[in-house]
C-alpha cells in the first residue's frame, strides 16, 4: 500500500486582510490546512492575532520575501533608499555570489523567521517567488532551518503534465511558465543533493509553477493523477483571495480549490490524504 500525502499550502498568508480571510474561511469551510505567512506583509499582526487563533491545527510556514515590500533590516544591496525590496529575480541570481549580498540575505531571512517564531511554530520554509531556491541563497535557509528545528523546506520539483482543456494553452503565461520550470526543477536537482547531507526534510514533487495565474481545481486533479504511484508528498501552491471587488480572476480560483469538495473526494481517490508538514513533522 502507498502512502501518499497530499499539502495544500496558501501562500501569501499576511499579505492584505482579503488573503487572511481567505485563510480563515478556507481553513474552516474547506480543505485547506497550510499556510505561509509574509512576516513582512502588511497584514501580519491581522493573521497572527485574528486568524491563527482561529485555526488551531493549521500547518504554518514562513514565506520569505526579499522581493516585494519592505524589509525588516537595514540591506542596502537588497533594497532602495527607503528599504523597499527592488531586486529581479535574475539580480538575485547573479548577486547570489557575492559574499557581503549573502550576509545581508541572511541577516534579512533570520528577522523575518524570528518574527513569525514570536507568535508561533514554523513547521516548513518557503519563500515568495521561490527566491530561496536560488542555490546560494537555499543553503542559508537550510542553515536557519537547521538552527531554528524547522523540519520542512519547499522544493519546486515539478512534473510536466497537461490539463485537458486546450484554454490553459492559448496564452502568453504558459511558455513562460516552461521556463519557470526548467530552471526550478534544475535548482532543485541541485538543492536536495545538499538536503540529503542533513535532516531537514522536503515535499517530493511541487504543483503549482507550471499553472502559475491559472490554478484551479482541474490542473490540481491532472497533477496529481500524473506523479508516480508510489510513497510521496505533494505540495500545491495556491494564493486564494475572495473577500474584494479588485481581486484578480485567478485569486478567485485558487479560493474555489479550498472549498471543492469535489476535488477533495478525487484527492482520496487517488490514494492521497489531505495533511500539513505540521502533522507530517
Amino acid at each position: 500500500m502507498t502512502n501518499k500525502k497530499f499539502v495544500l499550502n496558501a501562500d501569501d498568508f499576511g499579505m492584505s486582510v482579503d488573503f487572511n480571510r481567505a485563510v480563515l474561511f478556507g481553513y474552516e469551510k474547506g480543505i485547506l490546512k497550510s499556510a505561509s505567512i509574509c512576516a513582512n506583509g502588511s497584514a501580519f499582526d491581522a493573521a497572527v492575532n485574528e486568524i491563527l487563533p482561529e485555526c488551531t491545527n493549521l500547518g504554518l510556514g514562513v514565506h520569505l520575501n526579499i522581493i516585494e515590500g519592505k524589509s525588516l533590516t537595514r540591506c542596502d544591496l537588497l533594497t532602495n533608499e527607503n528599504g523597499i525590496f527592488n531586486n529581479g529575480y535574475l539580480a538575485l541570481i547573479l548577486k547570489s555570489k557575492d559574499k557581503n549580498f549573502r550576509q545581508q540575505v541572511e541577516n534579512e531571512f533570520r528577522a523575518q523567521i524570528e518574527k513569525v517564531l514570536k507568535h508561533t511554530k514554523i513547521d516548513h520554509i518557503d519563500s515568495h517567488v521561490h527566491t530561496h531556491a536560488i542555490p546560494e541563497l537555499f543553503k542559508i535557509v537550510l542553515k536557519l532551518a537547521k538552527e531554528y528545528n524547522i523540519p520542512y523546506i519547499r522544493t519546486q520539483h515539478e512534473h510536466f503534465y497537461f490539463d485537458s482543456r486546450t484554454s490553459k494553452y492559448l496564452n502568453l503565461k504558459f511558455p513562460i511558465n516552461i521556463i519557470k520550470i526548467l530552471l526550478l526543477n534544475y535548482f532543485t536537482y541541485l538543492n536536495k543533493k545538499v538536503l540529503k547531507e542533513t535532516d531537514i526534510k522536503t515535499n517530493d514533487y511541487l504543483l503549482g509553477v507550471g499553472y502559475t495565474g491559472m490554478m484551479d481545481c482541474g490542473t490540481i486533479e491532472a497533477g496529481l493523477e500524473a506523479l508516480p504511484d508510489k510513497d510521496v508528498i505533494a505540495e500545491a501552491l495556491i494564493h486564494p483571495c475572495k473577500f474584494s471587488s479588485n481581486i484578480k480572476n485567478h485569486h478567485v480560483d485558487e479560493f474555489l480549490i479550498t472549498q471543492s469538495k469535489e476535488l477533495e473526494n478525487n484527492i482520496f481517490k487517488l490514494g492521497f490524504e489531505i495533511t500539513n508538514y505540521k502533522m507530517l513533522g
